[in-house]
């Protein structure tokens, strides 16, 4: 294979273009671009090499030609023979000896294809920059401590819930599902080294497996040798499931053929977009073209220009080489131009705030009005799911109002109903309680982030620990590097959402602790590094491969600056029964100053700490009042003694030292058991007082409610029965006291943006029904379990704290609103790409020079610009639809622009009116800017009928408190100008847009 061949191999891998099967994402949207890019790659690019070399070259003998015809003349001039002159004779030979221009060329296709390979692999971009062999260099600006690894300079965007839930239909509407098994022990066992990566592979042990008449087909994801091939695998595979199949799924060799593959079937399809949407596309990287531009100038510097090419004596030489590099550094940029064009476009739409797709309430009977239970009481699909939840039968509808904490659901009811009884509210997000989300967190985060910003006090977060029985996906050996990617961006987003006093808890295992502590003290500083405390887990032990059984875990604290610090915990029971004693200062209880005692507590407490005496004479014990000595400082024991009286401590029989615990009649009635010491200021006796706020927390949490065993799978099988998809959800407990020792006041807002179970949200309803608090909480799970798992554990517990066997034991429960939210994918937005077709035709009309410059760096965001914002979508707001992915189906679906508008102006809503087909929004944004949002659909409203409900719902006074008032399309309102360029009025497409994609980039 030639050099040219090589790099044309190279950079068709890199540009997708061997993956013309594809149709999903950024491949389908390549694929349409297929001709221009191969003719980039083929011709294009080794026409400016040529080019390049040619020119430099021409110049060059141009130049040293008239350098010898102007020495020549003078040769003649002075009547020399110019043969006989030895420096003619030399610059003649220099121009004879020109550096063959094929040969640099070769070289230039040689380093191309170097270059580019280095960095790429298997659809992503990895930073290697190798310094020589078997060293790399890393970038370094001078830190205390540096923590690096392979993809720090990349978005993570594998989701494994995404991996792990593929479905297609057959013709005749069988399902058939490709799902992940975990593979054996021995597989699990194989470490990942260099000579390996990960494949997807047939489960062998079973294939295929029938469940409620869906088929479905087992793989794993597991090491093999690098020699393994994926097609290898995939080829296997296919065999092994023609061979196991059912009858009734034939139809899965149904033909779907392509240009390339006439014989595809519909199996093999849908098997190929499997691996190659679980294999493609891990990381999408920050600055594509800012790292191979500067890794470019390393590699040239380090690899192509090497100081012994600096050979002055052959001007011709070295010409040539910089010649060469010219031509390398000319073409590698345009290539770097358009990978950066794709790798920056899927970076826009990673980081664009993504729409609401819906927005449901969750509201208990005791918050809504008598006047709408007999169209609740009518619902029966509500009515199945009250039995389901709460195991509840309703003979009629005056029992509604016996069951106050049953809790409604708006997406059971229209929207006509949802929108009169949003209405009923006159501050809807002050007394909305807590907010679940059903997205992929990084993109939840983002969506939030206008509203909640510096708004949360508590994050607590449970990731995943990325061991062996619960890996997060990777591929090649970037495993802990993956882990790191996922968490760097998550927690540096959410940090922004902290209040200036706000905590982070974030909990691990030994796996990855060491790292994590790292990113955070990067991310937070190493000033803010609370400290770590050690929680019971799993009291048996998690087996592990080192020998140890793993029985606890780790819960890191962090503070978002120095003005934040962790409260006091409650004392336990056990605690709390040593303070047995009263007296007028409350309970107390017996201690050894030397133990416990501080100057401080000296000093500020003299009267809480008293020696016992022991009078010789009449056997008598009693306790004197102290004087403090203010010149030494410490406590004047000695000069205090009475005659005859010394102090004394218990020992036992063993004579071994006791710590006091007695009152002073336990003392009298065993004094044959003090032992006379002089030593009073070793052993001096006192009593401490009980405090009512608490005591500071332990670093070891092992207290049996601490145990994830006990108190987070036993618990969740009390509100779920027998189902429990967590292995360990967390302890209850353990979460209660992190909040209760991280909270500001008891009105916080309490995030978790790896939601699981939803203990979280359980420990802050817990926490609100026992001390009367208002926290609220905001919950963001991606998985399927978030409508089985997680929102129903919130229903369940709002309407009981008491459960067993999936059964309310009693209804006590508390008065509670939620909303829940469903956001648009990554993926998503990927699959709703299209392409316009007029703007390349136009191109045409410019010159070849400014084809070339729209292909390289803005053909994407030109043809995409109005899918990516489509106008239209504003005419009839309360109708827009997006293609939605259902089991690997793209499913039109209605988009809530309501909501999603909210978030991107950061609006806290007070009141919801709808009046037909106008819909207005009270509130407040975060910055306290009073607002109204006018939404109407243009079709079928009017401006009079706008105006005419405007002003019936805020005359003249009413309408001058708002600060803004947004509305989408034209309008025939009034404007003001309010400062500079400010207008009242201001159209809501123009926000949208702008708020929509002004990312703040991590």
């Amino acid at each position: 294979m030639s050099n040219y061949e090589n790099l044309q191999k190279v950079l068709k891998e890199i540009f997708e273009m061997d993956k013309a099967d594809l149709d999903f994402g950024i491949y389908r949207i390549m694929n349409q671009k297929r001709d221009q890019v191969n003719e980039f790659i083929d011709k294009k690019l080794p026409k400016e090499i040529r080019d390049t070399l040619a020119q430099i070259q021409s110049k060059d003998s141009i130049t040293l030609q008239a350098e010898l015809d102007k020495m020549g003349k003078g040769l003649d001039d002075a009547g020399v023979v110019r043969e006989d002159s030895p420096k003619y004779v030399a610059l003649q030979q220099q121009i004879t000896n020109a550096i063959d221009t094929n040969a640099l060329e070769q070289e230039v296709f040689s380093h191309l294809a170097n270059f580019f390979k280095r960095y790429y692999k298997d659809g992503d971009f990895i930073s290697l920059r190798r310094y020589k062999k078997d060293v790399y260099a890393i970038p370094y600006e001078g830190e205390e401590v540096k923590l690096h690894w392979a993809n720090a300079d990349q978005y993570y965007i594998k989701t494994s819930e995404y991996l792990k839930n593929y479905a297609f239909k057959l013709s005749d509407g069988k399902k058939v599902h490709f799902q992940l098994k975990e593979a054996s022990t021995e597989q699990n066992n194989n470490k990942t080294q260099g000579d390996v990566e990960r494949r997807f592979a047939i489960f062998e042990e079973l294939p295929v497996e029938v469940i409620e008449d869906e088929l479905y087909i087992n793989f794993t994801y597991e090491t093999h040798k690098k020699t393994v091939k994926q097609d290898e695998l995939s080829k296997q595979a296919f065999e092994v499931i023609q061979e196991n199949i059912p009858s009734a799924f034939t139809l899965a060799f149904d033909k779907a053929p392509t240009e390339k593959n006439k014989n595809r079937t519909v199996l093999e399809k849908h098997l190929n977009d499997f691996i190659s949407r679980n294999s493609f596309d891990y990381f999408i990287h920050k600055d594509l073209g800012g790292f191979l531009r500067r890794e470019l100038d390393f590699y040239i510097k380090n690899e192509v220009l090497f100081i012994d090419d600096i050979n002055t004596e052959n001007p011709i030489y070295f010409t040539a080489q910089l010649s060469k590099i010219k031509a390398l550094k000319t073409v590698a940029s345009k290539i770097i131009a358009f990978l950066a064009q794709i790798e920056d476009f899927q970076k826009k739409l990673w980081l664009k705030k993504k729409f609401v797709i819906s927005t449901n309430y969750c509201i208990t009977l005791d918050r809504i009005p008598e006047k709408y239970y007999e169209e609740i009481f009518a619902n029966e699909v509500q009515l199945a799911e009250w039995k389901t939840l709460y195991d509840v039968t309703l003979n009629g509808v005056e029992v509604l109002s016996q069951e106050k904490f049953l809790v409604l659901d708006t997406k059971f009811f229209s929207e006509e109903f949802k929108d009169k009884l949003l209405a009923e509210f006159d501050n809807l997000d002050e007394e909305t309680d807590g907010l679940l989300i059903n997205s992929e967190n990084f993109q939840a985060l983002n969506v939030i982030e206008e509203k909640y910003n510096q708004s949360v006090q508590t994050t607590y977060i449970d990731p995943p620990y990325n061991t062996d029985a619960s890996p997060i996906m990777y591929k090649n050996t970037y495993r802990n590097s993956s882990w790191l990617s996922l968490m760097n961006d998550r927690i540096s987003t959410s940090k922004s959402l902290l209040s200036d006093a706000g905590i982070l808890c974030v909990t691990i295992d030994d796996f990855q602790t060491n790292e994590l502590v790292i990113l955070c003290k990067s991310l937070f500083s190493i000033d803010n590094y609370i400290g770590t405390v050690a929680i019971r887990n799993n009291p048996s032990g998690r087996p592990t491969q080192t020998g140890l059984a793993i029985s606890h875990e780790y819960g890191h604290f962090f503070s978002k600056s120095s003005n934040s610090k962790l409260n006091k915990l409650s004392r336990s029971l056990e605690q709390s029964k040593r303070y047995k004693e009263n007296d007028e200062n409350g309970k107390f209880m017996w201690e050894l100053l030397r133990k416990r005692g501080t100057d401080s507590e000296r000093k500020d407490s003299p009267k809480a700490y008293y020696p016992f005496y022991f009078n010789e004479v009449n056997q008598s014990l009693r306790l004197p009042e102290m004087e403090w000595d203010e010149s030494i400082k410490e406590w004047n024991i000695l000069e205090t003694f009475v005659d005859g009286e010394i102090e004394l401590y218990p020992i036992d029989e063993n004579g071994i030292l006791r710590r006091w615990r007695w009152g002073l009649e336990t003392a009298k009635a065993n004094v044959d058991k003090l032992k006379v010491s002089k030593s009073t200021k070793d052993f001096i006796v006192y009593y401490r007082y009980y405090e009512p706020e608490g005591v500071l927390a332990q670093t070891n949490w092992i207290e049996s409610k601490y145990s994830s065993t006990e108190h987070g799978t036993g618990l969740l099988k009390n509100y779920f029965s027998s189902y429990n998809p967590f292995s360990y959800p967390k302890s209850l407990f353990a979460v209660i006291d992190t909040i209760t020792l991280s909270e500001n006041n008891k009105s916080d807002i309490i995030l978790d943006y790896f939601a699981g179970s939803g203990t979280t949200g359980h420990a802050t309803i817990k926490l609100n029904r026992e001390d009367g608090g208002k926290r609220k909480y905001i919950l963001v799970e991606m998985g399927t379990y978030f409508n089985t798992v997680t929102k129903p554990r919130i229903q369940k517990v709002i309407y009981s704290d008491n459960w067993k066997n999936g059964k309310p034991q009693d209804k006590v429960g508390i008065s509670q609103i939620f909303k829940y939210q469903i956001l648009e994918s990554y993926e998503d937005a990927l699959n709703n790409l299209q392409l316009g077709k007029s703007s390349q035709d136009g191109l045409f009309q410019f010159s070849e020079t400014a084809q070339e410059d729209y292909l390289l760096n803005y053909m994407l965001d030109v043809e995409t610009q109005d899918h990516l914002f489509n106008i239209e979508m504003f005419r009839n707001p309360f109708n827009y639809q997006l293609k939605v992915t259902e089991n690997n189906e793209l499913v039109p679906t209605k988009i809530d622009l309501v909501e999603t508008f909210n978030y991107l102006i950061g609006m806290y809503v007070s009141r919801v009116q709808r009046i037909k087909d106008i819909k207005l929004i009270e509130g407040k944004t975060r910055e306290g800017v009073k607002t109204l949002i006018i939404w109407r659909n243009l079709e079928t409203t009017t401006h009079d009928e706008v105006a005419k409900v405007f002003r019936k719902l805020y005359d003249g006074v009413r309408s001058s408190e708002f600060d803004q008032i947004y509305i989408n399309g034209d309008h025939h309102f009034d404007n003001i100008r309010t400062g500079g360029d400010t207008f009242k009025v201001k159209l809501i497409e123009e926000t949208f847009f702008k708020k929509m994609f002004n990312i703040s980039e991590l």
